[in-house]
């Protein structure tokens, strides 16, 4: 035991700079890990400020498809063709304002393959969530006072419109993603983002056979489009 203690203090220094290095190898791994603690609180943070904005957005868009709806069905009540055209003209702005801030929480798809011309905002197809959006506007704007098809019609439509909107809404938010936020919706499984495509492209088809001559996603004003009769 001498001799240990003895061949310790001939060697102090050489102990001292083990044991120092290894109480430094020891905070360096400690910090290490507060590190990570702290990126995945600050990642957290980030979600769930940006979910608390994106279910902001969905509550008005929510709320407008609620009220275009609502308008479809009671526009043979407005007094007069001025009142219906300056609550069709409001209706349109929010939804028009809407699909535009919603493309801060839903890109568009395929970016890399299409409409490389375009600004980057634009480029590629629309998700379904802000497609449901889009056919609910065309839809109001071919809306008349009188003729063409039933307000009841029309307000079927955009309650479809809004059913996908809520869908696609509810699976961005779901809590059990633990994706970054930006990502959460190209990490939608390939079954439900094909569903959604699917209903959504459905919805643009009986908009295309309820409005003939009805022109979608162009950025010159549509024609004056011919109602049908049902």
């Amino acid at each position: 035991m001498s001799d240990i203690l003895a061949l310790l203090r001939e060697h102090l220094d050489v102990v001292i700079a083990i044991g120092s290095a290894l109480v430094a190898l020891v905070s360096a791994f400690a910090s290490r890990a507060e590190t990570r603690r702290q990126r995945r609180l600050q990642t957290e943070r980030l979600r769930q400020s940006i979910d608390a904005a994106s279910l902001e957005w969905g509550n008005h868009a929510i709320d407008a498809l609620g009220r275009a709806a609502m308008f479809a069905r009671t526009r043979h009540l407005q007094a007069n063709d001025g009142t219906f055209a300056g609550g069709k003209t409001s209706l349109m702005i929010n939804l028009s304002a809407l699909v535009e801030r919603g493309r801060m929480f839903f890109p568009n798809l395929d970016a890399d393959n299409k409409g490389m011309d375009k600004d980057g905002a634009y480029r590629g197809h629309r998700p379904p969530i802000l497609d449901a959006m889009m056919w609910a506007y065309f839809e109001l704007d071919a809306l008349t006072r009188d003729g063409g098809p039933t307000g009841d019609n029309s307000a079927d439509f955009i309650d479809d419109c809004r059913r996908l909107m809520v869908s696609e809404l509810q699976a961005h938010l779901d809590p059990r993603r633990l994706d970054k936020i930006v990502e959460r919706y190209d990490d939608q499984t390939h079954e439900n983002r094909r569903e959604a495509i699917e209903r959504a492209n459905a919805l643009k088809a009986r908009l295309e056979s309820r409005r003939p001559g009805l022109v979608l996603d162009t950025s010159k004003p549509p024609a004056a489009p011919t109602e049908t009769r049902q």
